[in-house]
């Protein structure tokens, strides 16, 4: 019954219009009224409610989406965002589709400095996209190609969703970026061989081979954007900063490259970004603090308890298990946002994972991409809206276009739901 008022009274505050963040306290507080008319709890508290509200958004781990969020903002005004085409293009634009593989190399690398797949697919789409429409290729299919190369920055770190993720189900920031990094490759891997695939219809001509001096200059110009990542990666491996103090080094680093080595980044430029990050940092902050007020109740109602049981007749074999809980998350993707399913499943599903002896690294990561897929399926799919509104084409277009990759994504995904050492294996060897 708790299941049901749980889910009942979700969906009805969304289905009347309520945002997510309102919608998840008004479960909570649905959940609080029946436990207290139950018996479950003494009594209705609302003063349990706003401590719970106040305590989920306070949070140390937290403080990395502000700063990752404002590091994204710097990079794109600041020139690093641009340079990463050049370089890509510089490499791989002389193949045939060669703008699709730069698009793809792009988004790999600008994965690794940002972590949000809205900012990264917006850079992209302004950057390529009218490129691309220019030198004859498919608007829709080369939508769908950046929407793809976009939804790997969830994946591969600095990760704003693994750090929600990590700090709603108690599991290390740290180890979820460095399992997430060989998962978020062969992400790119597969949306590359299937662009290779699509791209054998596209009746274009490819760019002319840039010479090998000009490829060394245009990598010397991109030099300091590259760094970014090594520097990330590098200090949270060797302990040098946490996931928190590298967001912070990462905002720093992305201002001062943009501001006095590339000198795009105007001080002109900087209260619009600020204000940008700022905000963006209130609805995550909202949606996590009204997202803990339901965790708690959740907790509390045996709700993970009751939904084990009815994923029992699975619980025996860890695998067909994940499968089981993969394809719930993939279908609940497609009607929720990245974030609010993060928070909302979250709560409910780690006690499972830790009782059938998942690993919460592996599962985390694998939860991850799954919810980053969800971002280019309709009909919420934000990424999918964000590469509509740059090429001016409608969803149903656009999912056209996109369908190739999102099959090659879900591969990868179920790929890694069978053979989970795909992930542990180079986690245990980059953690040693």
């Amino acid at each position: 019954m708790t299941v049901f008022v749980f889910v009942g009274s979700l969906l009805g505050a969304m289905a009347l219009g309520m945002p997510i963040a309102y919608a998840l306290l008004v479960c909570g507080l649905s959940l609080m009224g029946f436990m207290a008319a139950t018996g479950m709890l003494p009594a209705f508290d609302s003063q349990i409610l706003a401590q719970r509200f106040v305590d989920g958004a306070d949070n140390f781990p937290l403080l990395a989406v502000p700063f990752f969020l404002l590091a994204g903002e710097f990079m794109n005004a600041g020139g690093l965002s641009r340079r990463i085409v050049q370089l890509a293009m510089a490499w791989v634009g002389h193949f045939r589709g060669g703008m699709g593989y730069v698009a793809v190399l792009a988004a790999v690398i600008m994965a690794s400095i940002s972590g949000s797949a809205v900012a990264d697919t917006a850079a992209l789409a302004a950057l390529l996209l009218p490129m691309m429409k220019q030198a004859g290729y498919q608007v829709n299919r080369s939508a769908g190609l950046i929407a793809s190369g976009g939804i790997i920055a969830p994946v591969i770190p600095p990760s704003i969703g693994m750090i929600i993720f990590g700090v709603a189900g108690n599991v290390s920031i740290t180890k979820l970026f460095l399992a997430g990094i060989f998962p978020g490759i062969l992400m790119g891997l597969a949306i590359g061989i299937a662009w290779w695939i699509v791209a054998k219809k596209e009746n274009v001509q490819a760019a002319p081979r840039m010479p090998m001096g000009e490829r060394l200059r245009v990598t010397g110009r991109g030099f300091f954007a590259l760094v970014l990542p090594v520097v990330i990666l590098g200090g949270m491996k060797f302990g040098v900063f946490t996931p928190t103090e590298a967001a912070v080094v990462a905002a720093v680093y992305s201002f001062v490259v943009g501001m006095f080595i590339y000198r795009e980044l105007k001080v002109k430029d900087l209260y619009g970004l600020v204000l940008s990050a700022g905000k963006t940092t209130a609805v995550v902050m909202f949606l996590v603090a009204a997202a803990m007020v339901s965790a708690w109740l959740i907790t509390v109602a045996n709700i993970p308890d009751e939904v084990a049981k009815m994923l029992s007749p699975f619980a025996h074999h860890k695998t067909l298990l994940m499968f089981v809980m993969m394809v719930i998350i993939v279908i609940i993707g497609t009607a929720l946002d990245f974030t609010p399913t993060v928070l909302i499943l979250t709560p409910v599903l780690m006690p499972i994972v830790r009782q059938a002896g998942i690993d919460p690294v592996y599962f985390g990561v694998l939860f991850i991409m799954n919810n980053a897929i969800g971002l280019i399926t309709p009909p919420v799919g934000t990424v999918l809206n964000v590469v509509c509104g740059v090429a001016r084409i409608s969803m149903d277009d656009a999912f056209k276009g996109v369908m190739p990759f999102f099959l090659a994504q879900l591969a990868v995904l179920f790929s890694l739901v069978l053979f989970p050492d795909l992930v542990l294996l180079p986690l245990q060897w980059l953690m040693k």
